[in-house]
């Protein structure tokens, strides 16, 4: 789910939500944040602003 999500961010090319990830790859929201969740533990993410996500 964490590689699914991080292509999907990269693949925006812009900060994305959560919910339009979800979207994007058909699965709930929640499997989403955490994935987010995950991905900045890593440092793999940032939030540039609030609820908007970006590749690092």
């Amino acid at each position: 789910m964490k590689d699914q999500v991080l292509a999907a961010m990269v693949k925006a090319g812009k900060p994305v939500r959560p919910g339009d990830i979800a979207k994007e790859l058909a699965v709930d929201s929640k499997d989403v944040s955490k994935a987010i969740d995950a991905l900045k533990k890593e440092g793999k993410i940032h939030s540039p602003k609030r609820c908007f996500y970006a590749p690092v």
